[in-house]
């Protein structure tokens, strides 16, 4: 193990290669996951450049997020089979192919097809990013690593919209793409070049059916979910979907249940036979639903009730996550000192606040409180994530880092598809009811996303209990003994200031 190397020479080497390694897929993580939610914004330009309606537009962002959901329980097997540094080529290769397709799409059937491409290398980072580390890295430091891990999850999606709105206000939507694709290709070369082969791979078979009903179980329900609450959602883009999903998802744990008895399973659920991966697994998709569901709803209420344009919006967003990003290595450090009780619990309990107290906005109020309680959302989620990625793949054998890091990916994907699905229909549903019943249409969105928020609010209480079932995964002596040399050193640096 890499952690436990004797000090010297080589062991220093180690230490670098992996921090080099580690530190290079998150800038490449970063970059990808950001395009998640940069389309947003851009559907009114691209609705007018294309000439096509929003419905159409929507898809760049749908088919991105179904192209997610089905990739990514593959990467599992594909972490197991192959070595890091051609996994990392492939991934940042059909990203950059992706994004320079994008920026060069005479039409939205070319667009389409670049944003499915670039989902399939977004699709890979994520999982490859947490299995490395979770190989690289000892328990006893976790935590700070995972914290830069938290800034990629977290905040790449929450200032996405920002990023691109400030980009429309002065050009157009292609420089979305063409300003990532230099960061991109830059990221591809320097990690060819630079990121070292540093897990073991074996010979794994890849069942097929399996992954026919992953991809109709996973992509059924984010599909079915994207389109609920839509204006034109029914029977057929919606509910048939999701009741597919449903089949083939229950079709494929059967499946997974019988192959992992002779370790040939495509996504191993022995990992939920821990029940601090459990417990973490579930507050992770209460997390992510309420942040999905907060993104895709506060512009609604900024634009639709406040009045605010959208540079204005996505400004107001913004210190939110940058808010996040700050916050996330010194809740890895605390992490690594107190362990995640301490985290959670106040992180829980701040996220619900401030999703009960958003159950009371309407037009009377300030863009300041909106913007205040924002950043208080992001300080709560930011003290969650981090030891619910630690605390929960660390539970885990290491044979089963990869099959956890692609559940977690899933889940992720999952959870932000129904937390954006549950606002928006819930949103949409109350605020028609209003408007037929008289409601001037600033009245009646504000009723509408009240409610939204109203369902987020109640789900988080949940996640104040599960927060308290959270536990530390068991550190080696030599792990103790490294986190109190870390320790120390840190307190003798502050001392002589260094």
């Amino acid at each position: 193990m890499p952690a436990s190397a004797a000090p010297g020479p080589d062991s220093d080497r180690l230490a670098r290669r992996n921090r080099l390694v580690i530190n290079l897929l998150l800038v490449a993580t970063f970059v990808v996951i950001l395009n998640e939610t940069i389309m947003g914004v851009a559907i009114p330009h691209l609705v007018v450049d294309l000439n096509i309606t929003e419905v159409a537009a929507q898809w760049l962002s749908t088919a991105f997020m179904l192209t997610m959901a089905v990739v990514i329980p593959i990467t599992g097997f594909l972490l197991q089979r192959f070595n890091t540094r051609p996994v990392f080529i492939v991934a940042m290769s059909l990203f950059s192919l992706g994004t320079l397709i994008a920026a060069m799409a005479p039409g939205f059937e070319v667009l389409l097809v670049a944003r499915v491409v670039q989902a399939s290398g977004t699709a890979i980072m994520m999982p490859l990013l947490m299995t490395t580390v979770m190989t690289l890295v000892p328990p006893a430091t976790r935590g700070r690593t995972m914290g830069n891990i938290s800034i990629v999850i977290s905040v790449a999606p929450a200032i996405g919209p920002t990023i691109s709105g400030i980009i429309l206000s002065t050009l157009t939507w292609r420089w979305m793409f063409i300003l990532v694709l230099p960061i991109a290709i830059g990221a591809l070369v320097l990690g060819a070049m630079r990121v070292q082969n540093v897990t073991e791979p074996r010979a794994v078979p890849i069942d097929v059916f399996s992954v026919i009903l992953s991809a109709f179980g996973f992509g059924g329900l984010v599909y079915g979910l994207s389109n609920i609450g839509g204006a034109s959602a029914t029977f057929l883009s919606s509910w048939l979907p999701l009741i597919v999903g449903i089949v083939a998802l229950g079709a494929f744990v059967m499946r997974q249940l019988a192959l992992q008895r002779t370790d040939r399973a495509l996504l191993d659920l022995r990992t939920f036979r821990s029940r601090t991966f459990t417990v973490a697994i579930i507050l992770m998709a209460i997390s992510m639903m309420a942040l999905f569901g907060t993104i895709i709803v506060l512009p609604f209420f900024m634009q639709n009730v406040l009045q605010l344009d959208a540079l204005t919006t996505g400004l107001l967003l913004l210190p939110g996550g940058i808010v996040m990003g700050v916050l996330a290595p010194f809740v890895g450090r605390l992490y690594d000192r107190f362990g995640p009780t301490v985290l959670l619990v106040p992180g829980a309990v701040i996220v619900s606040g401030v999703l009960w107290g958003l159950t009371m906005v309407n037009e009377n109020t300030s863009m300041w409180w909106v913007l205040a309680a924002h950043v208080t959302l992001s300080i709560g989620l930011a003290l969650m994530f981090t030891p619910l990625f630690t605390a929960g793949l660390g539970a885990l054998r290491p044979r089963l880092y990869s099959h956890g890091s692609a559940i977690v990916g899933t889940v992720q994907q999952l959870a932000g598809a129904s937390g954006t699905a549950l606002f928006i229909a819930v949103m949409a549903g109350v605020t028609l009811s209003q408007q037929t019943a008289g409601a001037s249409a600033i009245s009646a969105s504000a009723a509408g996303i009240q409610a939204a928020f109203l369902c987020g609010a109640i789900i988080s209480t949940f996640g104040i209990v599960a927060a308290f079932f959270v536990r530390r995964p068991a550190v080696s002596p030599e792990d103790e003994q490294l986190l109190d040399e870390e320790a120390g050193a840190a307190s003798e640096g502050a001392v002589f200031g260094h």
